[in-house]
């Protein structure tokens, strides 16, 4: 497991479409797996699911994207799983470490 999170402003839609974007640009084989959205008084939450297979680890792993705040002050939690071929332990995260990498320069833009 990789995971990248921070406090970030701005515009809630922009922050989003600028994840997506550096996520489908930036890995060949990411697909948009699913999302959920919420709002309530001012309030909003947006989830994101990405698949995308590893040729370091010959598997597929995921990264979720979860984006919660409100009057242009959000919290920002990404995290990747996958990536191991072991039953026990986590052998590798080279897939997940690189899968969270497809969308730092945006979070460092932030």
């Amino acid at each position: 497991m990789a995971k990248c999170e921070k406090m970030v402003t701005g515009d809630f839609d922009e922050i989003l479409q600028k994840l997506n974007a550096a996520v489908m640009i930036n890995s060949m084989s990411a697909t948009y797996e699913d999302g959920s959205d919420f709002s309530n008084d001012g309030f909003r939450c947006a989830v994101r699911v990405y698949e995308r297979y590893s040729i370091l680890g010959s598997n597929r792993v995921s990264l979720n994207i979860t984006l919660a705040g409100k009057e242009g002050n959000y919290f920002l939690s990404a995290i990747t799983s996958g990536g191991s071929q072991a039953i026990r332990m986590k052998l590798n995260t080279y897939g997940e470490e690189s899968f969270l990498d497809t969308i730092k320069d945006v979070v460092d833009s932030l």
